[in-house]
């Protein structure tokens, strides 16, 4: 009898045999790597930023703010975009600073054109979370709740905060929960890539260049590379001499294509 299958089991079994390097290897920190909480350098309080954003053509897509306020629980963090297609995106953390950074909760709601589905995610310090994603090519709904297994430097909605933090030359990796939808926890690789002069007005200042290097272990690597779905490598440029401060970032807001998000300043309407 002929098997008409033999040359997709002969590819199969090709394919498990290269596999097997990855799936007896586990991701580990490298003896250098710096891993774990992220200590306080400078405590946050209280503040009102404005920031835009825009394609990497440098069109304009959204106007946003950035709003923090220093409370009894520790700091409130809000950062909100209006879209000018009306889409929307809204992300809030609540984190503690005592000593070392940590993430009490966050939430994030996205939705309209700019984005590949509408979604709202809740997730505790506990690891419950709850994701609700409609897709907007067809409009179907899907639903996770559960509870996730977390370490104590998950810093979702603080990657900025935790940069500013680093000291001189210092890369950390942290991580957060990814909603692709579905709950991911994945490592993140800050590192310092170089530096970069800015200027404000005739007033020139160095930043640091900060890489931000998702890490998904070899195992899920591999079949992100393999599928083409790997999510890219993000840029954030940080003044770091003296008081930190945010200059940029390059990257995906959330989920979807790579924009920049800069500051900007309020103009008095004519």
């Amino acid at each position: 009898m002929v098997d008409g299958n033999g040359p997709v089991r002969r590819r199969r079994a090709i394919a498990a045999a290269l596999l097997l390097p990855f799936l007896a290897a586990e991701p580990r920190a490298s003896l250098d790597e710096k891993t774990g909480p992220v200590a306080v350098r400078f405590p946050e309080g209280s503040l009102h930023g404005f920031l835009t954003l825009r394609a990497p053509g440098g069109e304009p897509l959204a106007d946003g703010d950035l709003l923090q306020v220093a409370n009894a629980r520790g700091i409130e963090s809000r950062m909100v975009f209006h879209f000018r297609d009306s889409s929307y995106f809204d992300e809030r953390v609540t984190f503690s600073q005592k000593g070392v950074f940590r993430m009490e909760h966050y939430e994030l709601v996205q939705r309209g054109r700019a984005f590949e589905q509408d979604l709202e995610v809740t997730l505790s310090a506990t690891g419950v979370y709850s994701v609700t994603a409609t897709s907007r090519s067809d409009g179907e709904v899907k639903h996770w709740k559960g509870t996730l297994d977390l370490p104590a430097d998950v810093y979702n909605g603080m990657v900025i905060t935790i940069a500013k933090n680093l000291a001189r030359g210092d890369s950390q990796t942290v991580h957060i929960v990814a909603f692709t939808p579905g709950p991911r926890l994945i490592g993140l690789e800050i590192a310092p890539a170089g530096t970069r002069r800015v200027w404000n007005g005739r007033h020139g200042v160095a930043t640091t260049h900060f890489k931000l290097k998702p890490k998904l272990g070899v195992i899920l690597g591999f079949f992100a590379r393999l599928l083409g779905r790997a999510p890219p490598d993000s840029d954030a440029w940080i003044v770091t001499d003296g008081v930190p401060g945010f200059v940029r970032f390059d990257g995906p807001l959330y989920t979807g294509p790579p924009w920049r998000l800069e500051l900007a300043a309020p103009a008095f309407g004519r």
